[in-house]
């Protein structure tokens, strides 16, 4: 991958951090305002449930419906794989990695920071029209009897899909489903998978801000455990990494025309001036 993919700025650009603290705090309320106001409620699951049934019909039809197998294999290893450690990483990892390369890029990068910024708020955008308009019910919710899940006022595993929500029996930091964490976070924002489509990026970023050395191109690790994450926990389908990735590659899309009428921008002014 060439750095190319990040151009630098025509000229240096003046950042300044609290400008960027600004922005970031600004797109997350914005973020958690729209990702928590279209189908989040329990009123959603019938949706969310048909939704999910799409999903896996579709990865039926492709021959690629392993989720159940894949959490079952793991969840029988010793000590049921640690899981509870999966459900930690799942649950912090997502934003607190995310934030530091961010700030990592401003610090190293600064001619391609705002490229990579303005691709990070691409992805972001993008996926929240996802979840606005494609209510998803993830794995873990199938068979599940709580307010949310597929089998509410009915016995656990009533669908049979043989899929567990590894977070409500094992436990991590907090519990989506109930207490606090249920008024602020929505259920059923599933497709496309922000947690693969952020990991992605973060490996972009740090290839990109590097620059060179064999070593670097192990920050695609990242995005590969973060995908085997999301999957034993049953967190998302395999479909929603991959349309993950297609938000990401339409945030860099975004990021490039964004960089375009910049130049343009800076080209109308030079003239003006000169």
């Amino acid at each position: 991958m060439s750095t190319d993919l990040a151009p630098a700025a025509a000229s240096k650009p003046t950042l300044k951090w609290w400008r960027e603290v600004l922005i970031a705090l600004t797109f997350y309320v914005l973020y958690s305002m729209v990702r928590n106001k279209f189908g989040a409620g329990p009123e959603s699951r019938d949706i969310a449930f048909r939704h999910a049934r799409g999903v896996i019909k579709v990865e039926r039809a492709l021959g690629l419906w392993f989720e159940p197998r894949l959490q079952h294999w793991y969840l029988s290893l010793p000590g049921s794989g640690f899981i509870r450690g999966w459900n930690i990483f799942y649950g912090t990892a997502h934003f607190f990695v995310t934030i530091a390369i961010l700030a990592f890029a401003f610090h190293r990068a600064p001619a391609r920071y705002r490229f990579l910024r303005t691709m990070l708020a691409g992805t972001t955008l993008l996926a929240l029209i996802g979840f606005a308009t494609y209510t998803l019910m993830p794995p873990r919710l199938l068979d599940s009897p709580s307010h949310f899940g597929a089998c509410a006022g009915q016995t656990a595993g009533c669908n049979r899909y043989g899929l567990i929500d590894t977070i409500e029996q094992w436990g991590g930091i907090w519990k989506f489903g109930s207490g606090g964490m249920a008024n602020v976070s929505n259920q059923y924002a599933a497709m496309p998978s922000l947690h693969f489509g952020w990991s992605t990026w973060c490996a972009i970023t740090l290839v990109i801000v590097i620059g060179k050395g064999r070593p670097r191109w192990f920050a695609f690790l990242y995005p590969a455990v973060t995908l085997f994450c999301i999957l034993v926990t049953a967190n998302h389908f395999w479909l929603d990494a991959f349309f993950g990735g297609v938000a990401l590659t339409g945030g860099w899309l975004l990021a490039r025309g964004a960089e375009y009428l910049h130049g343009r921008r800076e080209g109308r002014a030079t003239l003006a001036t000169g």
